[in-house]
Order: structure tokens, then sequence, then C-alpha cells
């Protein structure tokens, strides 16, 4: 089954991702791949949400290890100090982030391990990518060895796969990949939702 998470930005899917994670292990189910993560700070400018606080970056979880690396920074910031690359795979496609290539490369790196690693796991497993963009789907880019695995569907066990992707991407993510994971179902963050994947994952 690939679920596909998507809303709009800044709602909380990547925290809602890391709480349904949380809840799963405690299924003895492992989430196998990365979760994306903000990076808040306090503010009081316009770039500021209704709670007061500025996302001026991108962490990278990866999964099942729980290992945080940094991942992107907001593209003005990252020009103001003078880490922008011009042509970096982010930098030549102008996205508002600013993605360093090596840590392109680290997730690509542990996402290639993916397959190999589940191999030995006999728990129910889900693969999880947080997320999909442009620089993937309009690209062949970024997260390279996220695409390979998704189109390559289930694997060493691993049945089902979460991916988060904007709204606009919605379609493409679900005529690329539905039909080889077995069928589709759109989620959003919620409650709801949440108690709708666990109970899949623990039949």
């Amino acid at each position: 089954m690939l679920f596909i998470l998507t809303g709009n930005i800044q709602i909380g899917k990547s925290r809602w991702l890391e709480r349904l994670a949380d809840d799963l292990s405690r299924l003895d189910v492992t989430c196998y791949g990365v979760i994306a993560p903000g990076i808040w700070v306090e503010s009081d400018t316009d770039a500021a949400n209704d709670q007061g606080y500025e996302k001026i970056g991108i962490s990278n979880i990866l999964l099942p290890d729980n290992v945080t690396i940094p991942f992107a920074q907001r593209a003005d910031i990252a020009r103001a100090n003078g880490t922008y690359a011009d042509l970096s795979q982010a930098g030549r496609i102008g996205l508002g982030w600013h993605i360093d290539d090596t840590a392109i490369a680290r997730a690509n790196e542990h996402l290639s391990s993916i397959e190999k690693r589940a191999e030995d796991d006999r728990r129910r497993k889900l693969l999880v990518i947080d997320e999909l963009g442009r620089l993937e789907l309009d690209h062949e880019s970024g997260l390279i060895e996220a695409m390979k695995l998704l189109r390559n569907g289930p694997c060493a066990g691993m049945e089902d796969t979460l991916v988060v992707v904007r709204e606009a991407l919605a379609d493409r993510v679900e005529s690329l990949f539905a039909e080889t994971w077995g069928g589709f179902l759109r989620i959003a963050p919620t409650r709801q939702d949440a108690e709708l994947v666990k109970r899949h994952l623990a039949e």
C-alpha cells in the first residue's frame, strides 16, 4: 500500500510523522527511510507563523537509527551567510531551500542501504520518504535512491510505504507508484489517519 501524506505547507506533516513512527515502534513495526522535520526559531518577523516561530532550516532523521543530520537552509539565509551554491542541485533550479549536495549524498547513501538492512528484520516494516519534491519528480535528482526504492516496489518484507509530497505533486506520485505498491490512499496529518495507518500495519 502507498500512503500519500499531503496538505498545505507548514501544517506539521513531519512532526505528525515522527509521532506515527514512535507509535508504530511500540506496535513492533519498524520505519525505514527519512523524516524531514523543520528547524524553527522564535521570531517576530513577517516570516513567523501564528505561534511566533519561523522556519529557517530542515533536518533529516535517518530511520530506523534516528540519526539526525542537517539538510537544508532557507535560500535567503544561505545567501546571507555565504553558503548558497548556485551550481548545487537545488541552486540550479532555484528552490526556496538551499540543500547542500553533501547532505543529499548522505541521505542517498542511507536510502541505498535500506533494502539490504531490511532483509534481516523480521518485523512488519514501513518505508518512509519525507519528502519528494521538484528535484526528484521534475529533475531526477535529489533523493534519487528514494525514487529507486519506490519504483522497485515492495522488497525485503517491506510491503507498505508512506510518501510526503506537496498537494500539487500528489497526482504525480500516485501515477508513478500506486500500481507498483498495490494501491494507494491519500492521508492528512490527523489523528484519524494516524490510527488508520496503524491499523493497517498491525493487521
